[in-house]
């Protein structure tokens, strides 16, 4: 896939979204991917490490596009 469609929009890889982890968040899409269900899902990368008891440092994570959103 090489776009993805989020709440306010469509992304590709290099663009930014928002997505909830605890709390608000915000990850550079580094890759989109299907997962086995059809869905889309964005791998996302944040150099500087998330945030919140689940993500807590790890510095990168996927979402499901359904649950990202840009602004």
């Amino acid at each position: 896939m090489t776009t993805a469609t989020v709440r306010g929009g469509t992304v590709k890889v290099g663009d930014y979204v928002n997505f909830k982890s605890d709390y608000e968040q915000v990850g550079k899409v580094v890759a989109i991917k299907t997962n086995p269900w059809g869905s889309a899902m964005l791998v996302l990368e944040n150099e500087s490490g998330f945030g919140g008891d689940y993500l807590q440092y790890a510095t990168r994570t996927q979402e499901l596009a359904s649950d990202c959103w840009v602004e």
